[in-house]
C-alpha cells in the first residue's frame, strides 16, 4: 500500500515545509478545505478523491467516511483488517496531522456570537485524531506545529519510534480533551455542574515552586482575563512562584479601589495600603504602615507610577512594582535595579469568577469573595455610633481584612493600615499582633474583623489600645457580651452582617 498522511489543520504554521519533507519521503498527501488549497501546488490530493463523495453541508461532512476512518484504525498485523480494506480498496493512513477548528480565538472576540461558536465546534477533526491516537501503535498523530520536524527527523533515518507515537498519541488526547473542556466550559451556565470540565494552557515552566525541591509550572485561563498572566513585564528577571502569587494577592486588593491606592504584599498578605489624594500620598501611607515589612515585597498601584513614587521605591529592596502605567522618569530610575521585575497591567474592575482549590482525591470550589462594603446591610448596635470619618475608615478597614488570613484582624487610621494580624488560630492573638504593629498609632484607629467575635476579649484588647470603632461581622450567640463590653468603653462597633474567612 502506498504511505499516506491526511493533513488537515486550523494552524497552518509550518504545515507547508512539513508537507514537502513527507513527499520528498515518498509519502502521498491528503487533504482537506483551506489546507488542500495551501498544499495543491505540492501535489496534495482533495479528499473527495478519497472517499467519492464530495464536501457536503458547507463543509461540515467530509472526513467522517469510511475510506477515511477504514485507513487510520486498521490494525496492520490483524490479518482481517487488511484483508477488508484490500475488499472494500481502501490505502491505509500512516500520519494524520490534524489540528481543529479555532474555537478558542472565536469566543475570545468581543462581538462573538452564539451561532459563530457553535459553528466553531470541530466534529470530524476530533474523530480523526482520536482515530489515529487509539491506533498509534501503527499511525502517528500530529496535533503540534512543534512536532512537525521531529517527526520529519526520525522518517528520515527510518520507522517512527512506538515511543515517540506514544508521546504524540498522549499530547493527542490532551489536545482533544482540552478542546473539548473549553466548549463545555463556555456553554455550561450552571455554577456547579454534575462534571467540572477545567482546561488550562501551559504558560511557561518555573524554575521551581514554593522551595527548591518543588517543581513548578504556570498555566493560563484559555479566555484572558486582565490580569497577572496577561501583564507585559517592561523590566526585571523571570518571575517566581511565589512572585506569581503575591502579584496576583496585590493586583487584587488594589483593584477595589477608586481612588489613588498603593498596596505592598509579602508571602500573600497585605503588610502596608494606602490610598490618597494622589498616588504620591496613597505611596507614602502603605510605606509608613509598615516600613520593615515592605522590604522585599510586592507592590502594586492603580495608578501611574510617576517620578517621585519610583525614588522612594529605589531607596529599598523590593521584588516587584505592578502598575497600569510607568511615567518615562519613573522607568529610568527603576530599571537602573536589573532583577526588580516592572510589570505593566491593564487596568480593570476586582475580578470574579470560580476559586478552585486542590485537596487530596479532588477540588473545593467555590465562588470568589465578592461581596463589597455597599452590599453589607450594616447596623449600629452600641450607644456610640461612628463618625463620619470614622464611618469612612471602617469602609477602608473592611476593604482590606478580606485579603488577610482568617484569623483577621486589622487597624487603620486616615486612610491606611497601621497594623495586621493575620492567620492566627484565635482571634484575640489576631487583635494581639495588629495592635502590637500599629502601637500608639492605635489610638482612636479603626479595627476590622473578617469575622464574628465569639467572646468579648478582643473588645477588651482594642480598649486598652484606644480603638474608637470595631467592625465586624456580628451574628454571635454572644454578640450583646461584645456590645456590652464596647459601650462600658465608649467604642462604637459596626455589624457588617459579612464574614471574609480567608483560609
Amino acid at each position: 500500500m502506498k504511505k499516506r498522511a491526511l493533513i488537515s489543520v486550523s494552524d497552518k504554521n509550518g504545515i507547508e515545509a512539513f508537507a514537502k519533507g513527507l513527499i520528498a519521503q515518498g509519502y502521498e498527501i491528503i487533504s482537506t478545505g483551506g489546507t488542500y488549497e495551501l498544499l495543491k501546488p505540492h501535489g496534495a490530493i482533495q479528499i473527495s478523491e478519497i472517499t467519492g463523495f464530495p464536501e457536503a453541508l458547507d463543509g461540515r461532512v467530509k472526513t467522517l467516511h469510511p475510506a477515511i476512518h477504514g485507513g487510520i484504525l486498521a490494525v496492520r498485523d490483524n490479518p482481517s483488517h487488511m484483508a477488508t480494506l484490500e475488499s472494500l480498496d481502501i490505502n491505509t493512513i500512516d500520519i494524520v496531522a490534524v489540528n481543529l477548528y479555532p474555537f478558542k480565538t472565536t469566543i475570545q472576540k468581543s462581538d462573538v456570537t452564539y451561532a459563530e461558536a457553535v459553528e466553531n465546534i470541530d466534529i470530524g477533526g476530533p474523530a480523526m485524531i482520536r482515530s489515529a491516537a487509539k491506533n498509534h501503535a501503527h499511525v502517528a498523530v500530529v496535533v503540534d506545529p512543534a512536532d512537525y520536524d521531529g517527526l520529519l527527523n526520525e522518517l528520515s533515518i527510518g520507522e517512527v519510534s512506538l515511543d515517540t507515537k506514544k508521546s504524540l498519541m498522549a499530547k493527542a488526547f490532551r489536545h482533544t480533551a482540552a478542546y473539548d473542556a473549553l466548549i463545555a466550559s463556555y456553554f455550561t451556565k450552571e455554577l456547579h455542574p454534575e462534571n467540572l470540565t477545567l482546561t488550562y494552557e501551559k504558560k511557561q515552566t518555573l524554575r521551581y515552586g514554593e522551595n527548591p525541591h518543588q517543581q513548578a509550572a504556570l498555566y493560563s485561563d484559555f479566555i484572558p482575563t486582565s490580569s497577572i498572566l496577561t501583564a507585559k513585564q517592561l523590566h526585571g528577571k523571570e518571575l517566581s512562584y511565589i512572585n506569581i502569587g503575591d502579584a496576583d494577592a496585590a493586583l487584587s486588593l488594589v483593584r477595589e479601589f477608586d481612588t489613588p491606592a498603593v498596596v505592598a504584599i509579602k508571602h500573600y498578605c497585605p503588610c502596608g495600603v494606602g490610598i490618597g489624594e494622589n498616588i504620591a500620598q496613597a505611596y507614602d501611607r502603605a510605606y509608613e504602615a509598615d516600613p520593615l515589612s515592605i522590604f522585599g515585597g510586592v507592590v502594586a498601584f492603580n495608578r501611574e507610577v510617576d517620578e517621585y513614587c519610583a525614588r522612594k521605591m529605589n531607596e529599598i529592596f523590593l521584588e516587584i512594582i505592578i502598575a497600569p502605567s510607568f511615567s518615562d522618569d519613573a522607568l529610568k530610575i527603576l530599571m537602573k535595579k536589573k532583577n526588580l521585575r516592572l510589570l505593566q497591567v491593564a487596568p480593570s474592575s476586582t475580578v470574579t469568577g470560580q476559586q478552585v482549590v486542590s485537596i487530596a482525591g479532588g477540588l473545593l470550589v467555590q465562588e470568589k469573595d465578592h461581596y463589597t462594603f455597599e452590599n453589607a446591610n450594616l447596623t449600629f448596635p452600641t450607644i456610640k455610633k461612628p463618625t463620619e470619618a470614622e464611618l469612612k475608615t471602617a469602609r477602608f478597614a473592611w476593604t482590606v481584612v478580606k485579603y488577610i488570613k482568617s484569623n483577621g484582624i486589622l487597624i487603620a487610621k486616615e486612610n491606611m493600615t497601621l497594623g495586621i494580624g493575620p492567620g492566627q488560630t484565635n482571634r484575640v492573638g489576631a487583635a494581639k499582633i495588629a495592635l502590637a504593629g500599629a502601637g500608639e498609632r492605635a489610638k482612636g484607629a479603626v479595627l476590622a474583623s473578617d469575622a464574628m467575635f465569639p467572646m468579648p476579649d478582643t473588645v477588651e484588647e482594642a480598649a486598652k489600645a484606644g480603638i474608637s470603632t470595631i467592625i465586624q461581622t456580628g451574628g454571635s450567640l454572644r454578640d450583646q457580651d461584645s456590645i456590652d463590653a464596647c459601650d462600658r468603653h465608649g467604642i462604637a462597633m459596626i455589624f457588617t452582617g459579612v464574614r471574609h474567612f480567608k483560609h
